[in-house]
């Protein structure tokens, strides 16, 4: 029996840069079923609809993420994934920090990027669509390394 796993991306308000990697992650994954892909924010509302630039500039990707709704990182969320995803280092250390037992799947967004970045994917939010757009493109970029990373992950657990 395959286990399904789980990541799960993390910003701050759940409507900018988690949604564009929850989706644009999606659309590579193509519902092989093995991963489910979810996002959060730290300090997220509920139900806050994507912004208008992060819904343009993926469309520009044939990418529609107008049906996401933000919510807030909870605890469950983060014990049911095999990997959180932070899109800044204060974020990771924050996601630690709340949730101790789990620091051990926190990642940098930006390690997964050619030659293991450290440093922190820019916040979007009230900035022109060519800083979502880099944003966009550099999520795209680190996507292929967390690829290869859910597919050891799924190794080391005796997935297929």
């Amino acid at each position: 029996m395959n286990q399904k796993h789980k990541v799960v991306f993390v910003c701050t308000g759940n409507v900018c840069r988690s949604p564009m990697a929850e989706f644009l992650l999606r659309s590579r994954l193509q519902n092989d079923g093995r991963w489910t892909v979810t996002s959060a924010g730290l300090s997220a509302g509920t139900g806050i609809p994507a912004s208008r630039a992060a819904v343009q500039v993926m469309k520009e990707f044939g990418v529609n993420i107008g049906s996401h709704r933000s919510r807030p990182l909870d605890g469950a969320t983060v014990k049911s994934a095999d990997l959180v995803v932070a899109m800044t280092r204060g974020q990771q250390q924050e996601i630690q920090s709340r949730y101790p037992e789990s620091s051990g799947n926190v990642y940098l967004l930006k390690t997964f990027m050619p030659g293991g970045r450290e440093d922190d994917l820019v916040d979007p939010i009230g900035l022109s669509e060519d800083v979502y757009r880099s944003v966009r493109d550099e999520i795209d970029v680190a996507l292929s390394g967390l690829l290869a990373f859910m597919e050891a992950v799924e190794r080391m657990s005796g997935g297929r």
